[in-house]
């Protein structure tokens, strides 16, 4: 009986650690974009290539990517670079992202967060820049390649211009 005892209370201490990271928030389509990536396309109308890893963090409450660009500038520091938090508000039911970069746009509270409604495949996010401009930045995934497409456009009144057009692939 007390060797049964002992086997059950290793079991389920055994089995806590697996509970614990299960209590995180789980996402199906933020699981897709965990990964290392090559980020290629146009942003403000120049060619890029961006380096990117996403990875769940926080107990798994949010997935953060970091993105870097290859291109240097004539100190050899990278054009651009972010961290970007993805995660659920459990209050108004929708995606929250807090993009910070080196632009230093990000560093004014709220104009960093954008919000989504759950979609599938997509995650269409629109942060409000304080300034009469709204930033969409629309996440697409594409199963069947398995890549990511990204599209940012920003509105100025009433006229909405492309700013970024870009695509991840797994490397």
């Amino acid at each position: 009986m007390n060797t049964a005892i002992r086997v059950v209370t290793v079991l389920l201490l055994l089995s806590l650690p697996a509970v614990a990271e299960q209590q995180g928030f789980q996402d199906e389509l933020l699981d897709h974009m965990a990964g290392n990536w090559l980020m290629t396309g146009t942003i403000g109308g120049s060619q890029v290539t961006h380096d990117l890893v996403a990875e769940w963090v926080l107990g798994h409450q949010y997935l953060r990517f970091h993105e870097v660009a290859r291109e240097v500038d004539s100190e050899g520091v990278p054009a651009y670079e972010a961290i970007v938090f993805i995660g659920w508000h459990q209050p108004t039911s929708r995606y929250t992202c807090l993009w910070l970069d080196v632009t230093g746009s990000g560093g004014q509270f709220p104009e960093a967060t954008g919000h989504a409604e759950p979609a599938v495949d997509e995650l269409a996010f629109v942060f409000d820049t304080g300034d009469d401009n709204i930033i969409h930045t629309t996440f697409t995934y594409d199963r069947e390649s398995d890549e990511w497409h990204w599209l940012i456009e920003i509105d100025r009144g009433a006229k909405r211009t492309t700013f970024a057009r870009v695509s991840l692939a797994r490397q």
